[in-house]
């Protein structure tokens, strides 16, 4: 009954979310400053998994390479598609659901708990259209960006992982990347990107506005947004290769 009533809670959340904003150009700068703090600054981890992660992929494909019936650039293909199809739009997701969320559960939390969401409601603001929308433009709009950004770094750590020790050559990795390859598995991911981009920032939003107490409810909800961004990523996920790819 209590997963009802949240349930219940989120949907009237979004659609007083999406009510038409007062002032345009309030939400404009919000947006451009919710962009660098939710995008931009979440540049660096993005970087440093995805260059790690594509090398592991490569060099875990080589080393299970056993069958000489398999071609070399097989190494290069797998690591294209792993990487497009799965490990940036949804690892890349999941990660950030623990940075961002956790960052936005944390900063609405905090206002309710300090009262300031009650100042804006009494002035006539309508809290959470100022408070969430703006992050929801600035998630969908830049994380695909992110995404894009990580999928090439991935190919290159991987590229770079098994050119240097040397478990294949320049010609069959770069072969390998273009392969079979599909403009559709693109599009697949960046609209998977897109909508766990609106999920982590919704459902963050959602346990930080409806936080009550004080300054350790504010660390629950935090972490509950994390954990049930993720597992509704998890969820999501399934649904859309199931709708997209099959």
């Amino acid at each position: 009954m209590s997963y009802i009533i949240s349930i219940g809670k989120y949907v009237g959340m979004i659609r007083q979310v999406f009510t038409r904003p007062e002032r345009l150009k309030i939400y404009y700068t919000r947006t451009l400053s919710e962009i660098e703090t939710i995008g931009i600054n979440s540049a660096g981890i993005v970087a440093i998994l995805s260059i790690f992660m594509g090398a592991v992929i490569s060099l875990q494909t080589a080393s299970n390479m056993d069958s000489p019936l398999l071609p070399k650039y097989t190494i290069g293909y797998i690591t294209r598609s792993s990487t497009i199809l799965e490990f940036s739009p949804t690892i890349i997701s999941l990660i950030l659901a623990g940075k961002v969320g956790s960052n936005i559960a944390s900063e609405i939390g905090t206002m309710r708990v300090t009262e300031q969401i009650d100042a804006l409601e009494i002035m006539g603001v309508n809290s959470l259209s100022f408070l969430v929308l703006p992050k929801v433009i600035a998630a969908v709009f830049f994380f695909p960006f992110l995404i894009i950004f990580s999928m090439g770094l991935s190919i290159i750590g991987g590229y770079y992982a098994v050119t240097l020790s040397g478990l294949t050559s320049h010609e069959e990795f770069v072969y390998g990347i273009r392969a079979f390859f599909k403009v559709s598995d693109i599009s697949y991911a960046l609209i998977k990107t897109c909508v766990f981009a609106f999920i982590i920032v919704t459902i963050s939003s959602y346990y930080g506005y409806f936080t009550k107490g004080g300054a350790l409810d504010v660390g629950r909800s935090s972490t509950q947004a994390v954990v049930w961004s993720s597992i509704v990523i998890l969820l999501t996920n399934f649904v859309l290769t199931q709708l997209i790819l099959m």
